[in-house]
This record gives structure tokens, C-alpha cells and sequence, in this order.
């Protein structure tokens, strides 16, 4: 009998790739996808653009702001195994629309819960994505977080996941659920949300081989991440839930890579030469042709958060020991084929 999963957020980009995954190991897949005047799943109408092509994916519209939706998608579909990936996930716009990333991103993980409890699906596994902006900053000489390290967010969206870490951490113990947390430190893809800086990124230089003209501009670029590919961690939040007890794991590359590094790591694929001149708020990258010089890149204050973590570092020791997983995306590869996609995404749009 094939199992049932059921993704929350399955428009977006974990969403995508994980019922991608899924079907692969024939599963039922469900996906709850929230009501919008205008169509929004572009990432996932590869394999849902007729029903008859897809018969192992289903769409129900609905909304983590919403109690009543929840339950009767979850009452109707009775999965084996829930993902919940659906969040207002923008940190920079978690500042701008507090309450909001609060209600989805916080409080609508407790929604799930209560569903589930509500239900007596005592034998359905729960995943929630989890997010290296539970950390705020490091202390001592410990350079790398893992599962125990000091949780301090620095924004209403990591306060909010914060809050749906914990609530599963309780739900696990007081109603013996089999709930993990998978603590996911930074994970692009040509799918990553085009207001995220490392897509920002990538389209920008994507129209600039094509020869755009813009200027791009960007916030701190001494910021280091801990960057990782989204097809390797939607493999280990899917083995998550297949481990015999339910636990919770960090999910990095355990390297990190600073906002100025990701730009210099494009030009290197793309064979363009840039240097970068001044320090700080002033500091440019101009792009070398010859002997003629090109500004491409300013700083631009209006892109640092009222608070800024300067460094995350994941320490994925115990996600590679009991998953089993071994990365199989670096930082050029992701690189690569962000650029490759934006790249062909560009010359359509250049026609």
C-alpha cells in the first residue's frame, strides 16, 4: 500500500523538490496550497499540469492562518507522514509584517499539531522545517551550531520558529507524537524565491552575460552563510522520518561562504573579472573589460536588518552519522546550476 504525505508549502521551493522526491518513491502526494487571484505554482505545473499525467498528486487549497482548513484537509487525507514547510520564510520581511510571519509561520505549526491531536493520528510523523535562524550568535569559542546549541533569534521570523521548534518538542513528549524538527541552515536552487540575495544574485549576473546595463545593489556583504543545495536536504528531511525514534537535526554543509564570496564564485563560472574597491556602506565591485572599468555592484543600506547576524555555521555531525547522507552538491555545483537555469530563464525573456 503506497503511503500518503501531505506538504504544506508545496509551491515553494523545499515544497517542490520534496513532492518531486516523494513521487519518486511512489507516494500519494497531497500538497495544501493557499487561495490567490493569481496562479502560483510554477515550481510544481512540471508535474501537475494535468491531472491524468500526475494521478499520485493532489492540491487542496488552504491556509496555516486557518484552523477549520487544516483539519478537514488533514481529516480528508489521513496522511502517513505531514511536512511542514509552509512560512512566511523572508527574514527581511518578517520586520516589515511581524504579526503575519507570526500567526504562519508560529502558530500555524501548532494548528498542525492540534489537528493531528484532535484527530487521534497518533501514527502519523510530523516534519518541522526548522531554521539556522534560531541562532543569533555564537559564545565562547564554539564557531559552529548544532542540536544543542544556545537558541537567541535576532528576527520575528526566527522568534516564530522558535516558537514552532519548541511546540514540536512538546507535542512529541506530552502526547507522544513522532515529531522532529530538521534545523535547516541555508539551501537555495534556481527555485529559491527571487528576493533571497543568492538568487538576487544569480539573475542579475544571468542578464548581465546578456548585456544588461543595471547596477546591483545589495546589503551586508561581509554576511556568511552556510550555504547548501535544496535537493540535499529535502533527501535527509524525507529520512528524517523514516529513522525508528523521532529526533531533531541540524542540516548544513558545515562551510560557510560570505555574501561578497557567492558574487566572486559566479564571475569565476562565468569567466568575468571584478574587483572590489572602498570598505563598508561605500565598498563597490567593478566589473574589468579590457582596460575600461564597469560599476556593477553598490551596498545599499536599505538592505541590512535593524539586526544582523554576521555569521552561521552549521555542525551536521549527527544528520550525516543516523541519516546516512552524504552531500551530493557543493557550492560550485549549486552555483552552476542556479546560473545555468537564470541564464536560460533570461534569454527568453531577452527575445
Amino acid at each position: 500500500m503506497k503511503k500518503k504525505a501531505l506538504i504544506t508549502g508545496i509551491t515553494g521551493q523545499d515544497g517542490s523538490y520534496l513532492a518531486e522526491f516523494l513521487l519518486s518513491k511512489n507516494y500519494i502526494v497531497h500538497g495544501i496550497k493557499r487561495k490567490s487571484s493569481s496562479f502560483n505554482t510554477s515550481r510544481i505545473d512540471h508535474i501537475y499540469n494535468d491531472f491524468h499525467l500526475a494521478p499520485n498528486l493532489f492540491l487542496h487549497y488552504g491556509d496555516l492562518a486557518d484552523s477549520s482548513s487544516l483539519v478537514n484537509i488533514i481529516n480528508k487525507v489521513k496522511p502517513d507522514e505531514i511536512y511542514n514547510l509552509g512560512a512566511q520564510s523572508h527574514v527581511g520581511h518578517s520586520f516589515e509584517i511581524p504579526e503575519y510571519t507570526s500567526e504562519v509561520t508560529g502558530l500555524g505549526t501548532l494548528r498542525i499539531l492540534e489537528a493531528m491531536r484532535f484527530l487521534n493520528l497518533s501514527k502519523t510523523k510530523f516534519y518541522q522545517s526548522s531554521t539556522s535562524e534560531l541562532f543569533g550568535e555564537t559564545f565562547g569559542k564554539l564557531n559552529s551550531f548544532n542540536e544543542k546549541s544556545l537558541m537567541v533569534p535576532k528576527s520575528p521570523y526566527g522568534v516564530s520558529k522558535l516558537y514552532s521548534y519548541w511546540i514540536t518538542r512538546v507535542y512529541r513528549d506530552a502526547y507522544n507524537f513522532f515529531a522532529c524538527n530538521g534545523i535547516l541552515f541555508n539551501h537555495e536552487s534556481p527555485r529559491r524565491g527571487e528576493t533571497f540575495v543568492t538568487r538576487k544574485i544569480t539573475m542579475y549576473f544571468a542578464k548581465k552575460v546578456l548585456g544588461s546595463k543595471e547596477i546591483l545593489f545589495l546589503g551586508n556583504l561581509n554576511a556568511k552563510r552556510d550555504w547548501g543545495h535544496a535537493k540535499d536536504y529535502v533527501e535527509m528531511q524525507w529520512k528524517i522520518l523514516q529513522q525508528k525514534k523521532p529526533e531533531d537535526y541540524v542540516i548544513a554543509t558545515g562551510k560557510t561562504t560570505s555574501v561578497r564570496e557567492f558574487v566572486n564564485e559566479c564571475c569565476r563560472y562565468l569567466n568575468l573579472k571584478i574587483v572590489w574597491q572602498d570598505k563598508g556602506v561605500n565598498e563597490k565591485a567593478y566589473l574589468i573589460k579590457g582596460r575600461k572599468k564597469e560599476l556593477i555592484i553598490k551596498v545599499d543600506k536599505k538592505y541590512y536588518r535593524p539586526l544582523e547576524i554576521d555569521y552561521l555555521k552549521g555542525d551536521p555531525k549527527k544528520a550525516f552519522k543516523k541519516l546516512k547522507y552524504k552531500l551530493k552538491n557543493s557550492l560550485k555545483d549549486l552555483v552552476k546550476d542556479m546560473l545555468d537555469s537564470d541564464i536560460q530563464q533570461a534569454k527568453k525573456n531577452f527575445k
